[in-house]
């Protein structure tokens, strides 16, 4: 039976595994999802979420800065063994990563990071831009929690679309560390500089430019 690209999405959000594998699997349960996440789960690839308990106290820290000095990221990125944390696979998963943090500029890590005051304030401006767009009250706040998720994707690390490959979150990619290690792979935590930030100055899109070369890589 022929597998829709809606399905295969879905079953990749729900398991974090690759397109193909999601694909091969809806095709053997025809096209039932529960069963296909079963089936993934019996070939052991989508057990990464097992590991997700797992301590991760090894890693590195890395730094990417962009050519010319205008962008620098600094960037933790924990696994469970140095062994792990010292292959060239690993290294260089890190180093995509702040590549990203350095084309995407993500204020938070994750969703849970974003302070309270910050989301509230947030849904109060969305709430504001639906009513001057005229939208019924009755329908505003779904609005707005549609919106917030939007914000998450823009603001959030790991709800970010990886500008390598925008068919995958960041989450995913990690995930699909995890399931080549065998370990649990965390980003811990990270600090990203735009040389002249805060300073009155010609703006420049430094940004944008390090997400064009990012693509390229």
């Amino acid at each position: 039976m022929a597998i829709s690209a809606s399905d295969v999405k879905t079953l990749r959000e729900m398991t974090g595994v690759g397109m193909m594998d999601c694909k091969k699997a809806l095709t053997e349960a025809n096209g039932n999802l529960d069963r296909a996440v079963e089936i993934l789960r019996e070939k052991g690839i989508a057990s990464a979420s097992k590991k997700g308990g797992r301590i991760a106290a090894e890693g590195i820290v890395e730094s990417y800065i962009h050519m010319g000095g205008k962008i620098g990221v600094l960037i933790e990125v924990n696994c469970e063994t140095d062994f792990v944390a010292k292959t060239p696979e690993f290294k260089s998963f890190v180093r995509d990563v702040a590549m990203h943090v350095a084309a995407a500029n993500p204020q938070y890590l994750s969703r849970e990071e974003v302070p309270a005051d910050v989301l509230e304030k947030e849904r109060e401006i969305l709430r504001a831009q639906a009513r001057n767009e005229g939208k019924p009250e009755k329908i505003i706040e779904r609005m707005v929690e549609g919106r917030v998720e939007k914000f998450y994707k823009d603001n959030c690390l790991l709800d970010q679309q990886f500008v390598k490959d925008p068919d995958m979150t960041i989450a995913q990619y990690v995930t699909d560390r995890i399931q080549k290690t065998g370990e649990n792979v965390k980003i811990r935590r990270f600090v990203r500089y735009e040389m002249g930030e805060g300073l009155t100055k010609r703006q420049d899109n430094f940004a944008e430019e390090v997400a064009a070369q990012a693509a390229k890589a």
